[in-house]
C-alpha cells in the first residue's frame, strides 16, 4: 500500500458513472449529424478532419476496436507505409516524418502516420462510435441515402437462437462509405437492387491511385464513396500497399459532402 496519496479520492462508482454518461451524451448528440462515415481508415479518417475543420458535425462508425484500419501497419505487416508524389504533402500537413527513396517515392513510419492523422481528426472535432458495426442504410423519398443502421460488434458473435438484438438508426445529411474494399454500405445499396457494382480488380498501382481519387464523390443521392471502396464500385484495379490515393480520396469526398450538404 501506497504510505502517502499521489491521485484524488475518486472511486469506481464515480469513474463508471462518468464513462457511461459521457458516453450516453456523447452517442445521443451523435445520432443526427452533418456527414457520417462508415470506417475509419486513413480516407475516412481524412474525411472526417477535412470536413470537422469546416465546424461540420461529423461521426465515425468503426467495427474494430482501433482507428486507422491498415495504415499504421503498412504492407504485410511491415509498418513502413509508402505514398506516390503528391501524397507526401498530405503527410506535411500532417506532420509527419518522410523520407523520398527514389524520385515520387516517399515512406514514413505507419504508427506516426496513422496516429498523426488520428489526432487531426480528434482535433478538429470529429467523434467514433468503435466496436459498432453497419447493418444498412436509413432511406428517405427517392430513395435517397438519410443515414445508417448499427449495431455492436459483438453481437455477431452470438449464438443464433438469441441474435435477435435490435440495431439503432444514426441520421445524416450525407453518408461516407469507406469501408475498403468491402464496400459495405454500396453493397448493401446493391442488395435492394439500387446500384450495382463492378467488383475491384487485379492490382495496378500506378493505374489504380489516379482513378480513385478521379472517381471518388457521389454514388447516389446522400452516399459519397472513396477509398478502396470506390475500386470495388466501379472495377478499378486494386491499388495494394500505398496510401496517397486513401488521404487525397478522403480529401476529396470531404469536399463533395461539403457542396451536398450546404446545398
Amino acid at each position: 500500500m501506497a504510505e502517502k496519496k499521489i491521485f484524488s479520492p475518486v472511486g469506481e462508482k464515480e469513474i463508471t458513472r462518468a464513462i457511461v454518461n459521457e458516453f450516453a451524451k456523447q452517442f445521443s448528440e451523435y445520432v443526427e449529424s452533418d456527414c457520417l462515415i462508415i470506417g475509419a481508415g486513413p480516407s475516412g479518417l481524412m474525411a472526417g478532419k477535412e470536413l470537422a475543420q469546416e465546424k461540420l458535425k461529423v461521426f465515425i462508425i468503426e467495427r474494430n476496436n482501433y482507428l486507422g484500419g491498415g495504415y499504421w501497419i503498412g504492407g504485410y505487416l511491415m509498418n513502413k507505409i509508402t505514398v506516390r508524389e503528391p501524397g507526401q504533402k498530405v503527410l506535411s500537413e500532417l506532420g509527419v516524418p518522410f523520407e523520398e527513396l527514389t524520385k515520387g517515392l516517399y515512406v514514413a513510419d505507419g504508427p506516426h502516420a496513422c496516429s498523426k492523422l488520428i489526432a487531426a481528426a480528434c482535433d478538429a472535432g470529429v467523434k467514433f462510435a468503435n466496436m459498432t458495426v453497419f447493418e444498412d442504410v436509413v432511406l428517405r423519398e427517392g430513395n435517397k441515402v438519410a443515414g445508417a443502421v448499427v449495431n455492436w460488434n459483438p453481437v455477431r458473435a452470438l449464438p443464433r437462437e438469441i441474435t435477435c438484438v435490435d440495431p439503432v438508426a444514426l441520421e445524416s445529411k450525407v453518408v461516407i462509405d469507406a469501408t475498403g474494399h468491402d464496400a459495405f454500405v454500396v453493397k448493401k445499396l446493391e442488395e435492394r437492387k439500387i446500384l450495382k457494382t463492378a467488383g475491384y480488380g487485379a492490382m495496378w498501382v500506378e493505374m489504380s491511385e489516379d482513378l480513385v481519387v478521379e472517381h471518388t464523390g457521389l454514388v447516389h443521392p446522400g452516399l459519397i464513396v472513396c477509398g478502396m471502396a470506390v475500386t470495388t464500385t466501379y472495377g478499378l484495379p486494386r491499388m495494394g500497399p500505398t496510401f496517397g490515393a486513401m488521404l487525397l480520396s478522403g480529401k476529396k469526398a470531404a469536399e463533395v459532402a461539403k457542396k451536398f450538404i450546404r446545398g
